[in-house]
């Protein structure tokens, strides 16, 4: 049966006709409708996990237990989950262990954009990649079947393009699907990694990746095509989608098997071309691999080794050193892609997140006009830093880092902003601190954080921005908001009550559209000598179902100080010297955080 899938789509669907039995996953984009996918399956157990190494760890256990599982991540929830995964390469498994992890090219929707191809040559796992939904439907079959022949992990790399975009794909309309039975066979040489039952699994693990090594150089999903043996290029994944685009007539080795590689094949088919390309995104992974093997190849000198590729970059690139003749005239995605308007990145109309941005750019900056049109227009008004320090997470709120609101200091990965604040007050940094986290973010890894600011006397604020889902990666649910994986109803952390039995005694649940409230809040709390938390509560818009009043401008009692549109809310614009609320996008008074800033009361319900 033909059906057009995405390439998460087609992941999910080849993990469940594989007789997948578990699965465990934290979501983030690229990889998050993997499991949405799979949680619409019967027969199988599937979770949101509370942060990836979790997810993993999961996994494993369903794998010990002799049934097949899969653990999904995005590319730097395979840092999270590095311990178990490396560890899960020395005990081998019983049932099928599949670890798909979907790497962000471009950095669409990251903070880096690692190529985690160097991971199975870390963990000394086999890696597979698909380049299209067929091969990410057919290929989650073999991952399994590797998995338990050779007793080891399959990393499964997707990339965004490959995630995201839609090809069609052969599949079965109604196979048999067979599970394991679930034993566990008690064997603690293999599964108990004190050193004197290590030492002897590292052998194994060298021994594994030589016989792997040799079964990929007949693995039938490699594919070879000869054409015009001028060229011959190498590729994988999305870059092989590419390559073929913009060299039709060449020569192709299209590996699926990228770690490790199959070294016969490669030198078979590099001797049968005069001159052989490595197309690759990011890393030159590929490159060097087959660079030690001896061989002569390009690689970085006709790809880039940042940000995502496509057949336009690819194409300038193999005209610039003389690859391909210069072409007649530009590609017409090259000249669509000219005519879009820029759209700076906001926070949703109504977002729970805006006040506190708000009052936190209010006490952490101060405001300075230009003092002439000249320097307004060479950089426009200026902020200084004045008071409170703001360490931000990963999260929507991490928008408000942007004009106007201005409001985030820091932001480096999921989990970081409380260590950084307790960090930054040990360092003797004598500004009031705020560490802003959200919901999800905090129970993934923000609560050993603020044990240790407990443990060790710190006296940061911790700012906890919740609205009740898992928002940037698509309203998800997580373990505070008693909804699991299947969007049934759960047990739910209380996350005021966990902060308390970690022993905070100072912890705040406010209103997160009442400014006032919110700002007060935050002033007695960085003023006080021991640690405190601050759960800001209101639910995401994208999920409200009825807005609230209408709110209008009644301009005649404006006097444009313009103070409205520094929240940073896209339903409010200035025209024609005057401010307009697109009543479309606005939430009303559900929100009325500008309402609340316009100091001579000029924005009210419509109904006033």
């Amino acid at each position: 049966m033909k059906s057009l899938l995405s390439g998460n789509e087609a992941m999910a669907l080849g993990a469940y006709h594989a007789g997948l039995s578990l699965a465990a996953a934290y979501p983030g984009t690229p990889s998050t409708e993997i499991m949405e996918n799979l949680a619409r399956f019967p027969g199988i157990y599937v979770e949101w996990s509370t942060n990836e190494k979790v997810a993993l760890e999961v996994a494993m256990g369903a794998s010990y237990g002799g049934v097949r599982a899969l653990a999904i991540m995005k590319h730097v929830g395979l840092n999270v989950a590095a311990d178990p995964f490396f560890a899960a390469s020395v005990t081998g498994v019983r049932g099928g262990l599949v670890v798909i992890c979907c790497d962000d090219p471009g950095m669409h929707s990251s903070q880096n954009e690692q190529d985690n191809r160097h991971y199975a040559r870390f963990a000394k796992v086999p890696m597979l990649e698909p380049s299209d939904s067929q091969e990410a439907y057919s290929l989650m079959e073999w991952a399994f079947r590797i998995s338990e022949e050779f007793d080891t992990p399959v990393l499964f790399r997707s990339t965004t393009r490959i995630s995201h975009c839609k090809t069609v794909a052969e599949v079965a309309e109604s196979p048999e699907i067979q599970r394991n039975r679930p034993r566990f066979v008690r064997d603690p040489h293999k599964f108990v990694m004190v050193p004197s039952n290590a030492r002897p699994r590292h052998p194994l693990m060298e021994e594994r990746m030589g016989k792997l090594a040799a079964y990929f150089e007949t693995f039938p999903m490699n594919k070879v095509n000869l054409r015009d043996r001028s060229i011959g290029i190498i590729s994988a994944g999305a870059a092989y989608q590419y390559a073929r685009e913009v060299f039709p007539n060449a020569s192709f080795l299209r590996l699926v098997t990228t770690y490790p590689i199959p070294e016969s094949l490669v030198r078979e088919f590099a001797a049968k071309v005069e001159r052989v390309v490595v197309v690759e995104e990011l890393d030159p992974f590929l490159e060097d691999t087959f660079k030690a093997m001896g061989m002569e190849v390009t690689g970085k000198e006709l790809v880039p080794i940042t940000g995502e590729l496509n057949p336009e970059i690819l194409e300038e690139r193999a005209v610039a050193i003389g690859l391909l003749p210069a072409p007649k005239k530009p590609r017409a995605a090259a000249v669509a892609a000219g005519g879009f308007p820029p759209r700076p990145p906001l926070l949703c109309p109504g977002c729970p997140h805006a006040a506190t941005s708000y009052a936190l750019r209010r006490l952490g900056f101060y405001h300075v006009e230009p003092q002439d049109d000249a320097s307004e227009k060479r950089g426009g008004s200026q902020y200084k830093r004045r008071g409170i320090i703001t360490t931000s997470d990963i999260g929507c709120y991490t928008l408000a880092v942007y004009p106007p609101l201005l409001a985030l200091d820091t932001c480096a990965c999921m989990g970081a902003s409380i260590g950084q604040a307790h960090g930054l007050e040990k360092a003797g940094v004598t500004n009031r601190i705020v560490s802003v986290i959200g919901d999800s973010t905090f129970l993934h890894s923000g609560i050993t954080s603020l044990v240790d600011v407990v443990y060790n006397e710190g006296r940061g604020t911790v700012i906890i921005l919740d609205n009740n889902t898992t928002a940037m990666t698509g309203h998800q649910g997580h373990p505070g908001t008693g909804i699991s994986a299947r969007g049934e109803k759960a047990r739910r952390v209380v996350i005021e009550d966990l902060c308390r039995g970690v022993g905070v005694r100072d912890v705040n649940v406010i209103d997160a559209f009442d400014l006032p409230v919110i700002e007060s809040t935050i002033r007695r709390c960085v003023e006080s000598e021991e640690p405190s938390v601050i759960v800001v509560r209101g639910d995401c818009p994208l999920r409200v179902r009825e807005k609230g009043k209408p709110l209008t401008v009644h301009v005649e009692e404006c006097d444009r100080c313009f103070n409205c549109l520094r929240v940073g809310c896209p339903a409010l614009s200035r025209e024609d010297d005057n401010v307009r609320i697109d009543t479309l996008l606005c939430m009303g008074d559900r929100c009325s955080l500008c309402r609340q800033v316009c100091h001579c009361q000029a924005i009210r319900a419509k109904a006033d």
